[in-house]
């Protein structure tokens, strides 16, 4: 990484220089591939291999984990997504120098609740409207 993250002017190009996000390939606008490079670098085998572990553990052990940047259940191919996630975070924790915050998980539970509500109310108008 060198001497100093600072040198990235942004937490997406350090996800970018550890190539942990996805290099589309498009051509006419149709994706032909979006898979995440291959690399060798240390700092993210370490951000992948956390992300595998984080998954790996129960629910109850990561519960700490669980906010809207790091899904409480990981699939074994979100691994990646996870660990690119991870490095966002140490990117802005290093930069503006502060403690990660966790968010408060009522404030979010009680968000998705609403969204989900939201979303059936929607669903439920676009069916009435429909039969007519």
């Amino acid at each position: 990484m060198g001497n100093d993250i600072r040198r990235f002017s942004s937490a997406k190009r350090f996800a970018s220089w550890l190539r942990l996000v996805p290099n589309n390939k498009q051509s006419g606008g149709r994706i032909i591939s979006s898979k995440t490079p291959k690399g060798k670098n240390a700092i993210a085998l370490a951000l992948r291999q956390a992300a595998n572990s984080i998954g790996n553990q129960r629910a109850s052990a990561h519960s700490f984990l669980q906010t809207d940047c790091l899904p409480e259940r990981t699939e074994r191919s979100n691994y990646r997504h996870v660990a690119r996630k991870l490095a966002l975070i140490i990117w802005n924790m290093i930069t503006k120098t502060q403690d990660y915050l966790q968010p408060n998980t009522q404030l979010l539970y009680d968000r998705r609740k609403l969204a989900q509500v939201n979303n059936i109310k929607s669903r439920l108008f676009r069916l009435n409207l429909s039969r007519n």
